[in-house]
């Protein structure tokens, strides 16, 4: 799956670098046999996710987890890079609370990069069709222990039939973190 983002993203940069002043449009359609078409098995989707990511990237900042669990379906699966995960918006809603609450003092996100895009056709493995709205981002962090921390963090969030959250992925070294937080 990583493989599938990683070369996604690949190209969404190559095609936003794209000389502008060329007066071509994108196709939306592969042309196939006479007079038939197929949706390509990837394409940008519609900007409004954007617009959820960055109001996610908001209410985490501010504190505001009912608003930031909000975002996510009831049988919502977070996971992170090492392999750990939560299930269900009531344990992702509680653990970014316990977090914000009794961990994070302050957090700023920026130079945030947003990708929105539809799959509709996956190329291997457990990959899903439907939106993926990908994201990275700058995290300055000050926890309430007085450490301060700054990284990038990448998330990928898929999106269900109601634009509800319902797989998101974090790739993230939380070695850093722990050693911030005195974890082992």
């Amino acid at each position: 799956m990583r493989k599938l983002f990683f070369s996604l993203a690949m190209l969404a940069m190559i095609i936003g670098c794209k000389d502008e002043t060329k007066t071509e449009t994108q196709p939306t359609a592969v042309s196939t046999t006479a007079g038939s078409t197929e949706k390509p098995p990837a394409e940008f989707a519609d900007p409004k996710y954007v617009e959820i990511g960055k109001k996610l990237m908001q209410h985490m900042e501010s504190g505001n987890i009912k608003e930031y669990s909000e975002a996510f379906a009831d049988n919502a699966v977070y996971q992170w890079s090492a392999g750990d995960s939560l299930a269900g918006k009531k344990a992702i809603a509680d653990y970014w609370a316990d977090r914000r609450n009794n961990v994070i003092d302050k957090i700023d996100m920026s130079n945030d990069i947003w990708v929105p895009l539809q799959i509709n056709t996956p190329q291997q493995g457990p990959d899903r069709k439907g939106v993926w709205l990908l994201g990275w981002t700058k995290v300055n962090v000050k926890y309430k222990n007085g450490k301060e921390l700054v990284f990038w963090t990448h998330t990928d969030y898929h999106f269900d039939s109601q634009d509800k959250i319902d797989r998101a992925v974090q790739y993230i070294d939380r070695a850093p973190i722990n050693a911030a937080l005195g974890v082992k």
